[in-house]
């Protein structure tokens, strides 16, 4: 009884420490379940075009990326192809007249172009931006664009600020 009497800071905190253990371990939990029959948002459609569409489509184009820089030869020499009217790129935040007359030089034409976009495609693109380099990474614009590019203004707006 002396040393508990003599050690009871230690004892109170050995105590508190118990307690905190026993409820971390005993507290009720949340349970979730999912359903099929939920409403899906614009935000969580997943797109089945181009590369990504599985773990497997990852990596063979990851290899291809890293065989190709290796042996010098540019695998993905084309962007992704524009699919319907040209839209207009001025309203993506960052993007000006000027820039956006000179990602139509190279091509680019509409905001699912620019949303599929490989790390690699971005990289050659901010290249051969000249003055502009930087600028796609930095205002976000691969991200503005997948938002545009889905139809989910509200998104968008949430995240980047009224269109």
């Amino acid at each position: 009884m002396d040393l508990l009497i003599a050690n009871w800071p230690l004892a109170l905190i050995a105590a508190l420490v118990a307690l905190v253990l026993l409820y971390l371990l005993l507290r009720p939990r949340q349970r979730v379940t999912l359903t099929d029959s939920a409403p899906i948002r614009p935000h969580m459609v997943t797109s089945k075009t181009g590369e990504g569409k599985s773990i497997g489509d990852e990596a063979a184009a990851a290899a291809a990326d890293v065989a190709g820089s290796i042996i010098g030869v540019r695998v993905h020499d084309q962007l992704p192809g524009a699919s319907g009217p040209p839209d207009d790129l001025v309203q993506l935040k960052g993007i000006g007249p000027k820039l956006a007359a000179l990602l139509n030089s190279h091509g680019i034409i509409r905001f699912d172009q620019i949303a599929k976009l490989s790390p690699t495609q971005v990289d050659d693109l901010d290249d051969a931006l000249g003055a502009f380099r930087g600028r796609l990474a930095r205002d976000h614009v691969i991200d503005q664009a997948d938002y545009l590019a889905r139809g989910d203004i509200d998104g968008f707006e949430q995240r980047f600020g009224k269109l």
